[in-house]
C-alpha cells in the first residue's frame, strides 16, 4: 500500500501558505504548513516530508539559508521547490547549486507547480 506524499509549505505569508495548501490538497497530497524556516527546522517529524515548497525571502532565515542548514545534516533531504518574487540569477544559482529541484518565480503558475511536484515525487 502506498502512502500519500506529504508536502511541506514554508512561507511567511499566510495567504500564500493557504493558497498552496489548497493546491496541494487538490492534487491528492497531504501538506504541513510552516510560517518560517526556523519553524520547519524545529519540527521533530521532518523525515515524513516528501517534498518542500519554499519561499526564498522570509524574515529570519531565508529559504537559501534553510537549504544550507538541511544540506549540513547527514539526513536525507526531500526535493526543494523554491518560489520567489526575486528572480535574480545569483539567488537562482545559489538555490540550484544547493540542490534545489526547481526555482519558480511568483506569481507561480499553478500548472507548472503541479508538474514540478509530480516530477519531484517520482521514485
Amino acid at each position: 500500500m502506498s502512502t500519500t506524499p506529504v508536502i511541506a509549505i514554508v512561507d511567511d505569508d499566510p495567504s500564500i501558505r493557504e493558497a498552496l495548501d489548497d493546491l496541494v490538497l487538490s492534487c491528492g497530497y497531504r501538506s504541513r504548513l510552516f510560517p518560517s524556516a526556523e519553524a520547519f527546522l524545529a519540527d521533530t517529524d521532518r523525515a515524513a516530508i516528501d517534498c518542500m515548497l519554499v519561499d526564498v525571502a522570509m524574515p529570519g532565515l531565508s529559504g537559501i539559508e534553510l537549504q544550507a542548514a538541511l544540506n549540513a545534516t547527514p539526513a536525507d533531504k526531500p526535493p526543494m521547490i523554491f518560489m520567489t518574487s526575486y528572480r535574480d540569477e545569483r539567488t537562482r544559482a545559489a538555490a540550484m547549486d544547493g540542490g534545489a529541484y526547481a526555482f519558480l518565480g511568483k506569481p507561480v503558475d499553478s500548472d507548472q507547480l503541479v508538474r514540478c511536484l509530480e516530477d519531484a515525487l517520482k521514485p
